[in-house]
């Protein structure tokens, strides 16, 4: 069976990537996406009977963790490099409104929602609202800015690409915080705070910061013949972001901080090189191989009762979050904004548009296994279930509603063309 199984493997490897690289063609002009194409095949391929789930993308293990964290930290360095606005207080205004009030704000309502309608501890409903309020930076990517130098700068695209780069580290110390809540620590809030608030953050900065000015130096700094810019060579993007990533870890930082920085340091350190198209296009490739592979899993993880343990109070829940809890948690973070350049109030769609689309997915799942991995959780059954009906829900409402969504917002623009598209105008 050995001999047979192999080249079995290596043919469902290769039809793989060919529809990664294929069907986003074909699925431009229908009412689907990527990603629900994925589930639904996972779920029909494990649904044949003898057919075993290789691997529960959401049950508590090293491969299922590890798979989940490559593929966010792949999508954060593709993010920083495609992102033409350099880091600013004033041109990253609504970023720092959805990272320092959107998302606590979601954490919260989805904690007290949770606590009120699950009947679960405090600590599991805090991991679940830590793990839920991020945007996802690799399912996002149908709403993201376009290549590096695209000119695809409008806010709203750059907000919600900005927003998925930081706020899966932004989350990671409320997952912490549950962890330290159900653990045997009685000292925890103090570690919490001095360590996976202040400590851990600060250091993410400084080696991405750094990261990012030694991969700058050597692509385009030191003498031509032995610029890393003259290979042409795109897996430079993995090299980087699996080193920068190690040593962060290594030290005790936050390795997604580091990541997504020294994407964008890279990238302004000579920000018109051709060289970044070609880093973000290896990137966005095994990002979305890699995708595919935890989205099949996923369908059959739900052809293998994923959902079983999921009761009605969760799937209200779940319908909350995704309608109602990001969306209010949305419109609170960018009340009063306004256009540096104008002075006007943002127009209502602008903002609806920000606040609908924080979309669910790989990176939630990477929480709650993360979170599995660390602690015996007495309701884990439901938690997955919980995580993966909202991944689910979001894959197929956020996936239907991107494209009309999108297209809506740039006719209403249009008719308004003297209303500035960007803050840093």
């Amino acid at each position: 069976m050995d001999d047979i199984a192999y080249p079995i493997l290596l043919a469902g490897l290769g039809a793989l990537a060919l529809l990664v690289a294929w069907l986003p063609l074909v699925l431009k002009s229908l009412p689907l996406s990527l990603p629900i194409l994925c589930v639904g095949l996972g779920y029909a391929i494990f649904s044949i009977p003898g057919v075993p789930l290789l691997l529960d993308p959401l049950a508590p293990s090293g491969g299922a963790e590890h798979l989940a964290e490559l593929v966010v930290l792949i999508s954060l360095m593709g993010a920083g490099l495609k992102l033409d606005r350099p880091v600013s207080w004033h041109g990253w205004t609504v970023t720092w409104r959805l990272i320092f009030i959107t998302m606590p704000v979601s954490i919260a309502f989805l904690t007290i929602l949770g606590w009120w309608m699950l009947g679960l501890g405090f600590g599991a409903c805090l991991l679940l609202g830590g793990a839920l309020a991020p945007t996802d930076p690799v399912l996002a990517g149908d709403i993201q800015v376009g290549p590096p130098g695209s000119g695809e700068t409008d806010e709203v695209r750059f907000s919600l690409t900005s927003e998925a780069g930081l706020n899966d580290a932004a989350a990671f110390p409320f997952i912490l915080l549950a962890l330290g809540i159900v653990g045997p620590n009685t000292t925890w809030i103090s570690h919490w705070f001095e360590v996976d608030v202040v400590l851990r953050t600060v250091i993410g900065l400084a080696i991405g910061l750094a990261g990012g000015k030694l991969l700058g130096w050597l692509a385009f700094r030191i003498p031509k013949v032995a610029q890393l810019s003259s290979t042409g060579e795109g897996f430079v993007s993995l090299a980087a972001t699996l080193l920068v990533y190690g040593i962060c870890q290594i030290v005790g930082g936050y390795g997604f901080v580091a990541v997504f920085l020294t994407a964008i340091t890279f990238r302004h350190m000579a920000h018109r090189h051709k060289y970044h198209k070609t880093l973000h296009g290896f990137a966005e490739s095994v990002e979305h191989l890699l995708t595919m592979v935890v989205l099949l899993l996923l369908g059959g993880a739900f052809a293998h009762g994923l959902l079983q343990a999921l009761q009605w109070q969760d799937a209200a829940f779940g319908l909350m979050a995704v309608f109602v809890l990001r969306p209010l948690a949305g419109m609170i973070g960018l009340t009063g904004l306004r256009h540096r350049s104008s002075g006007r109030a943002w127009f209502w769609d602008e903002r609806a548009i920000i606040s609908f689309f924080g979309i669910r997915g790989i990176g939630s799942i990477y929480y709650l296994v993360f979170a599995l991995n660390h602690h015996a959780w007495a309701a884990q059954a439901r938690m997955q279930a919980i995580i993966g009906f909202i991944v689910l829900l979001s894959i197929v409402i956020h996936g239907i509603s991107v494209t009309p969504a999108m297209g809506w917002l740039d006719r209403q623009r249009r008719r308004r063309p003297s209303a500035p598209l960007s803050i840093a105008e």
